[in-house]
């Protein structure tokens, strides 16, 4: 019997750390390194790690090794070399994209081509989850295990890190209680908790769905500036409303409110992306540009907690076909795609007409 962390606990831990800026130490087939998330790096913290010898390199994404025209020899990732008197402003510089209209030349970059990746590429997942920009600090070392106990510093294997993206995590009930709301007085809030020790998400059941028809259903991540400020530059605050107004008016249906903010890149990464679009770039450009995917949502978060509620087959409320194609290869049949079109203004023209062209939705 042991009283110690289980792998998922290690992960959450790492995650943790690297959001203050406390490195993590990687290990994998013999090989280990120390990562540190870029965007919370200090300056007293990098100087400890030169002094530690060997090759610093940064870990960036494809994408944004494409905005810094750097060689991405390992295809999903760039492995960039980082000059012995290179200052924390120019690595914050080459994670962040904030000023790259100001100053479009960072390079020229030179980029890892030999060895493995892989110590790398659980560094940058490691920071996506933690909802900090894609960029990582990373130093090999001898003796992995020894530094972080010396140091006590989290050590995770590279192993764990990919599964548990993989897998996804087990999401576990809390707790429910009846809501009245203005869309109905028969409401109810179930709360589900995921065991990696991430942000709980919500199920708003509206009346009482059976479970063996079809259930009115939508998968609503979480939009604070539009949910709850009402801004006019997203269509999700007029979309969350008239999903529960048309349950209400059904008599019964439910509503996933997942905390996946900005499409799973968090709330301050889509703030940078709003700032992207103010200079001109389109919603998609931006997360590029930021070193994130179109989309980092993961719909099996929306179909668990619906399988865990009793529901096999819904009645969809959405414009993008990708969430029907998700649900339906993680075990619910999707018998109907229900449209939401409401909510366009003249400030978020330009972004849905993106979505359309570049995301498929069917506005």
């Amino acid at each position: 019997m042991t009283l110690g962390p289980s792998t998922v606990e290690w992960i959450n831990r790492a995650r943790a750390d690297l959001r203050m800026g406390v490195p993590v130490v990687l290990v994998q087939d013999g090989a280990a390194a120390i990562a540190v998330a870029v965007e919370a790096l200090d300056a007293a913290r990098l100087a400890q790690l030169r002094v530690m010898g060997g090759e610093l390199v940064l870990a960036i994404t494809a994408h944004r090794a494409a905005t810094l025209k750097a060689r991405a020899y390992d295809g999903d990732l760039a492995r960039v070399l980082v000059p012995q008197d290179a200052p924390l402003a120019w690595l914050r510089n080459l994670a962040d994209p904030a000023d790259d209209l100001a100053a479009p030349l960072k390079g020229p970059l030179r980029t890892q081509r030999e060895g493995d990746a892989g110590l790398h590429r659980a560094a940058l997942l490691l920071a996506k989850s933690a909802q900090l920009l894609p960029a990582a600090l990373v130093l090999p070392v001898a003796d992995g295990a020894a530094l972080a106990t010396a140091n006590g510093l989290t050590l995770v294997r590279v192993t764990d890190v990919l599964d548990a993206h993989d897998q996804g995590a087990a999401l576990l009930p809390v707790v429910s209680a009846r809501l009245p709301m203005e869309a109905t007085e028969a409401g109810r809030v179930h709360v589900f908790r995921p065991d990696d020790g991430g942000v709980e998400h919500y199920a708003i059941e509206i009346g009482q769905p059976p479970r063996d028809r079809p259930v009115l259903a939508r998968l609503h991540s979480a939009c604070f500036t539009g949910d709850v400020l009402g801004s006019l530059k997203c269509d999700c605050g007029p979309q969350l409303r008239a999903a529960l107004a048309q349950m209400g008016a059904e008599g019964a249906g439910v509503l996933l409110y997942l905390n996946q903010e900005g499409r799973g890149i968090g709330l301050a990464n889509k703030m940078r992306a709003y700032s992207l679009q103010d200079q001109g770039f389109d919603t998609v450009e931006a997360n590029h540009r930021l070193g994130f995917e179109d989309d980092e949502r993961d719909f099996r978060i929306g179909a668990a907690i619906l399988r865990r509620m009793g529901f096999t087959q819904i009645r969809l409320l959405t414009n993008n076909p990708a969430k029907m194609r998700m649900l339906a290869a993680n075990g619910l049949e999707v018998v109907e795609r229900v449209p939401l079109k409401v909510g366009e203004t003249r400030h978020n023209a330009h972004y849905l007409a993106t979505k359309a062209a570049k995301s498929g939705h069917l506005l």
